[in-house]
């Protein structure tokens, strides 16, 4: 588990990284279009830009909520099941995903083929291949991401804990420690209030 670990946090550091450029890098052609609009000056690269730098973005966020198990999920279902049910579920599932990233990836390979020697329309000099090339990358991080991410899941699911009960125990934990910091311990509140 060690060495998934490592390589699971130097691919979540890796992903912030790219996320965070992304977020920042598309913030500021955002705002630099909405001032250039009122000084009449309005670039024509802004809007295709734009709406490639939030698919970018839409990628690698997804590969990095992927390796956090940060999407939408009902664990409370798997949860419930009998063991004997639960675990074959959890496994179909993983399949069913990593299925569906490694078919986005080879689309992506097909698309990035298909868009050989075209350009942008604004930018003249930025391939489309290099624009599209996003798709079979992100999906190949989607995938290591649930591959990294799944031994611990299944434990999670073997074991019947939830994602949602594990962050509860994680906020009411935080929660009391930062209440002992500032004094709030339970027999410190329990003084308080007695006459």
């Amino acid at each position: 588990m060690g060495t998934l670990n490592r390589i699971s946090r130097i691919l979540e550091r890796l992903l912030e990284i790219i996320t965070v450029v992304l977020m920042v890098s598309l913030t500021l052609v955002v705002l630099y279009a909405v001032v250039t609009r009122y000084a009449w000056r309005t670039p024509s690269w802004y809007d295709e830009v734009a709406a490639i730098m939030l698919v970018w973005l839409t990628y690698y966020a997804g590969a990095l909520a992927a390796l956090k198990r940060g999407h939408i999920g009902v664990d409370g279902v798997l949860a419930a099941m009998p063991i004997k049910l639960r675990m074959p579920v959890a496994y179909l599932s993983e399949a069913l995903v990593i299925g569906f990233f490694a078919v986005l990836c080879w689309a992506g390979l097909v698309v990035i083929e298909v868009m050989q020697g075209m350009a942008l329309i604004t930018l003249r000099w930025v391939p489309l291949s290099f624009t599209q090339s996003v798709i079979p990358i992100g999906a190949g991080l989607f995938i290591i991401a649930q591959l990294l991410s799944m031994p611990a899941h299944l434990a999670k699911v073997r074991s019947g804990r939830t994602q949602e009960e594990e962050e509860i125990r994680h906020a009411i934990a935080e929660a009391e420690r930062d209440n002992a910091r500032a004094g709030f311990t339970a027999d410190a509140l329990t003084k308080r209030e007695l006459p």
